[in-house]
């Protein structure tokens, strides 16, 4: 599915799901450099294209080859990297429910931000959105199943992080359900 109301940037960082359905959310945040904000850097990451003489960051990274299905910015803008029929090679090493490789059968949505920065008010209202399209059109999605980064590979990842409200989100999901 390719939302009609985000903007749409094409990653090449994906492959197929190999018959997987489509039943959990990945929530990670992201920040480049870290703890800096806007600058169209994770759209670069995204797509191979980060310039690693930018900024001394750049050059552990820009060999990496990553990209979630969506970003959401500070100011609720969503751009969609990957169609969500398709694998996004979000997660990484990763176990949900016992079930490994979670890029298989999950939706990464990237928030911008880092541990220590609270969420924006248009990033809740935008992932609420975003949430209610991806439940509708991939119906094996629960409140369960709507995760951190955090959950499904703990002590090596830590987001989207404590400043994340997971109970508004948990709850807004759950009006969506029902």
């Amino acid at each position: 599915m390719i939302v009609p109301w985000a903007r749409w940037v094409p990653s090449p960082n994906a492959s197929d799901r190999g018959g997987a359905e489509v039943d959990a959310v990945v929530l990670h945040h992201i920040s480049l450099p870290p703890g800096e904000f806007g600058g169209g850097h994770i759209e670069a990451l995204f797509q191979n294209r980060l310039d690693p003489g930018l900024h001394p960051y750049f050059r552990q990274i820009a060999d990496l080859r990553v990209s979630a299905h969506f970003l959401i910015d500070r100011r609720g803008g969503c751009v969609q990297f990957v169609d969500t029929d398709r694998k996004a090679w979000h997660a990484g090493e990763s176990l949900l429910d016992g079930v490994p490789d979670v890029n298989r059968f999950s939706v990464g949505i990237e928030l911008e931000g880092d541990e220590v920065t609270p969420y924006t008010e248009p990033q809740y209202q935008t992932l609420d959105r975003l949430l209610a399209e991806l439940m509708r059109a991939h119906p094996a999605i629960r409140p369960e199943r709507i995760v951190g980064h955090e959950h499904v590979a703990p002590g090596r990842k830590r987001d989207p992080g404590p400043l994340f409200d997971w109970k508004r989100v948990r709850e807004a999901a759950g009006r969506l359900e029902g």
